[in-house]
């Protein structure tokens, strides 16, 4: 299991410094300049703004700045803001929160009601509940994040007046304790609705089609010639044998949720990292954009490491494989 771990932590930092490299090129190589984030629109002296890009490092070849950046990154610096005057590893950490306490609990809710929709609808293949739940993903997969952010806001927020449309809190007022709590809460209900309904329903759909296909396994009428119940051999025997295609959507949910971000905190102007995404690309801010382009990476290399260690805890035929391969 050792070795199995090692050989996925090494290919997980190979691909690490490769997404490092990749960004940085991109990044520079995108139209704009830096110094207008730095200097704004107003005139300044002659040799002031080369005396600003000398400062930032921004004078040296490509080649040279991409290396000073990986030995400042080796030190934990990943560098300083253009725009926003402050570390970039602050200003990303402290935009961090708002976005786990946006995506975290959606993405929990929609794993656990779209794996529980789909053991649901597979036993009962052509029922109404099939139906429905078919309907249902359709929709929450096929519906665009941002169109539906904006229609639950005209609807919940103008015209009903129930819930707040945009922000974490309530700007007019200073609240504390369980009333800020709860204020945040009410902020929080339609961006995170926003998100979960569109990852409920890919769980949804392949943990149905996973379970559907394991009802058809000889182990389950086995399970059903010694009495067992429906739901002792949903849960029990059918569920665990199929969960590798459910544990991987999961990951991939998880690993690539910043996307959604982006899209959701736009909308709902939420002070995370895909609103600082967006501002940091309008502002041409370099280091603010690699710092989210590799949290970015670094997340979804991480969770893949994640999913493949579960696989061999799932499955031991796939640890033993690549022990056998090893």
């Amino acid at each position: 299991m050792r070795r199995y771990v090692l050989s996925r932590l090494a290919s997980g930092a190979v691909i690490v410094l490769c997404i490092l490299v990749l960004n940085f090129v991109i990044v520079h190589l995108v139209p704009g300049d830096p110094l207008h984030a730095l200097l704004g629109d107003f005139p300044v002296p002659p040799g002031y703004a080369e005396q600003v890009r000398a400062e930032f490092g921004l004078d040296k070849p490509l080649a040279v700045q991409l290396g000073v950046y990986l030995w400042n990154l080796a030190q934990g610096n990943l560098g300083f803001s253009f725009a926003n005057r402050s570390p970039v590893l602050d200003l990303i950490l402290a935009r961090m929160g708002p976005t786990m306490l946006l995506m975290l609990p959606a993405l929990f809710f929609a794993a656990v009601l779209g794996i529980v929709l789909g053991l649901a609808a597979a036993p009962r293949a052509g029922s109404v509940q099939d139906s429905a739940l078919t309907a249902i993903s359709l929709f929450g997969y096929s519906v665009p994040i941002f169109w539906l952010g904006q229609m639950l806001v005209i609807v919940f927020a103008i015209n009903l007046g129930w819930l707040p449309a945009q922000g974490m809190t309530s700007m007019r007022e200073e609240l504390h304790g369980m009333d800020a709590v709860l204020n945040v809460l009410r902020h929080l209900v339609l961006p995170g609705f926003s998100v979960m309904i569109f990852y409920i329903a890919i769980v949804a759909r392949v943990a149905r089609a996973s379970v559907s296909e394991a009802l058809h396994h000889d182990y389950v009428l086995t399970a059903q010639a010694k009495g067992l119940s429906r739901r002792t051999i949903l849960w029990r025997h059918v569920l665990p044998n199929a969960m590798i295609p459910v544990v991987t959507v999961i990951g991939y949910n998880f690993g690539h949720s910043l996307t959604g971000a982006i899209l959701v905190e736009t909308v709902f102007a939420w002070p995370g990292i895909g609103n600082l995404f967006i501002t940091s690309i309008t502002n041409r801010d370099y280091p603010v954009l690699q710092g989210i382009f590799l949290l970015a990476g670094v997340s979804v290399v991480v969770i893949n490491i994640l999913t493949d260690l579960l696989y061999a805890f799932l499955d031991p035929r796939v640890r033993s494989d690549h022990e056998r391969s090893a």
